[in-house]
């Protein structure tokens, strides 16, 4: 008999272990530990402010939990649990339209699926089923037979959170794409094409996603017999994909970027160039922390208006010192501003396909100086293997090196890109590749939790 512990015995001491650091770090906090009921906001709600240690013990729990039930529980139980998991996303999509967590707001004893109904004009038994559905995933609670109540998981669906709107994109256009990509994978013409018309999202939606906002673009796209409430359609989608992206950044932790990367080690007055910065709300937080930073906005002439706009609302006095900048420009064809110290793209090449990716990366080459930095700020999936470049941020044995379903969203990610623009999240490799046929070097990847920094110098 072996001396080594069983990967059953080794994951649930990994389970225990970390829960002991979980309920240390909330003690330490001055809090008592999560619940599932709770509708209060958790001290650690944001990536930005959890601790390293914190972290790697909650990825742990995840982790382990999951590869100890798909370890013990039936082989056909466990693949079938996963081809209906399209079904809560399709639930959340009804809950998030009815506002049921706004109606359950201050409503700790919960609401009778024929209240909810009555307030959400939905049929009260259907409701009741979804919710339920919901429920048995932890999302609500069933507090008496037909009477839900919010908890901390639902609270995330309430209207005014901007995850609700990332969570009503994923489950609305999203998904209805997703179901395509299997047909794009196996036609002829489109299985090895990386044209955004050939993707899963336009095969569905008739427009490509760049365009699904565009109001006229879009309407071009129908005929003449179309709904009478397109206008109201189009409006709901377009303000929910500006919520979403806002909800987008806060969970994958934008708020992180001044704390993953030595800035205060840059010279007072260093220029960093935010490519494809949209208004620049990653940014935003960077010169808050490092007020002698300059930042010059780079984007689409529109997203220049609207960048002037968010900062004056959000930060103002960067505009009235001249901390930022915003200058339209396409990254396509034309290059940044030069001599920066830092050239930043913060969720940018993952819209793109390889060739343009190269033609992104060469037109900053143009910009740069030898002194200069190419900093990409993407989700950074890893083989599933143990050792090479990130063997650092790798999970321990007998976990998955990757950590598993704790970065799942990274994997999840890359399908969403695949449907939606034909694109991709990438590799360490395959950014060091980017950067090399770019000339550019690489120098280092730094951890910032599910979005890492690939720092690159010229070559």
């Amino acid at each position: 008999m072996s001396a080594y512990p069983s990967d059953l015995t080794a994951l649930a001491k990994l389970i225990s272990d970390s829960v002991a650091v979980v309920t240390s770090e909330y003690t330490t906090a001055g809090y008592m530990p999560p619940t599932l009921d709770s509708t209060e906001q958790d001290p650690f709600h944001s990536p930005e402010l959890v601790s390293e240690r914190l972290k790697i013990a909650i990825k742990t729990i995840e982790a382990a939990c999951a590869q100890l039930s798909a370890t013990v529980a039936g082989a056909g139980h466990v693949v079938t649990n996963k081809a209906y998991n399209f079904v809560e996303p399709l639930c959340m999509r009804v809950v998030l339209n009815a506002k049921i967590t706004d109606h359950l707001v201050n409503k700790p004893k919960g609401l009778h699926v024929d209240e909810l109904g009555r307030l959400s004009y939905q049929n009260s038994g259907k409701l009741g089923r979804v919710l339920r559905t919901l429920a048995t995933n932890h999302v609500y609670t069933e507090v008496a037979p037909n009477v839900f109540a919010n908890n901390r998981l639902s609270m995330k669906l309430l209207s005014t959170d901007p995850v609700s709107g990332l969570v009503g994109h994923i489950s609305d256009e999203v998904m209805k794409a997703g179901v395509l990509l299997g047909d794009v994978l196996e036609d002829t013409a489109t299985r090895n094409s990386f044209k955004v018309e050939d993707c899963a999202f336009q095969r569905a939606h008739s427009v490509s996603v760049f365009n699904y906002y565009d109001g006229p673009a879009r309407a071009q796209k129908f005929e003449v017999g179309s709904p009478s409430n397109f206008t109201a359609l189009y409006s709901t989608s377009c303000q929910r994909f500006g919520k979403a992206m806002v909800g987008w950044a806060q969970v994958t932790g934008r708020a992180m970027l001044p704390k993953i990367y030595p800035w205060g080690s840059l010279p007072p007055d260093s220029t960093v160039v935010d490519v494809g910065g949209g208004n620049g709300h990653a940014t935003l937080d960077l010169v808050k922390a490092f007020p002698y930073l300059k930042i010059i906005v780079q984007d689409t002439p529109a997203s220049a208006i609207q960048g002037r706009e968010y900062w004056d609302k959000e930060y103002p006095t960067a505009l009235q010192e001249q901390r930022v900048e915003f200058i339209g420009f396409d990254f396509l064809a034309e290059t940044p501003v030069p001599n920066g110290a830092i050239y930043y793209l913060r969720h940018v090449l993952h819209d793109w396909p390889d060739d343009d990716c190269i033609k992104i990366l060469k037109n900053v080459r143009k910009a740069v100086d030898q002194k200069s930095k190419l900093l990409i700020n993407e989700f950074v999936p890893q083989y599933i293997v143990r050792g090479g470049r990130a063997s650092n941020t790798q999970a321990p044995a007998p976990l998955l090196p990757n950590f598993g379903v704790a970065n799942r969203r990274l994997y999840q990610q890359d399908i969403n890109m695949m449907i939606s623009f034909n694109s991709k999240e990438r590799t360490l490799d395959e950014f060091i590749k980017l950067g090399e046929a770019s000339g550019f070097r690489f120098e280092k990847l730094w951890d910032g939790g599910e979005a890492g920094i690939v720092e690159f110098a010229p070559a």
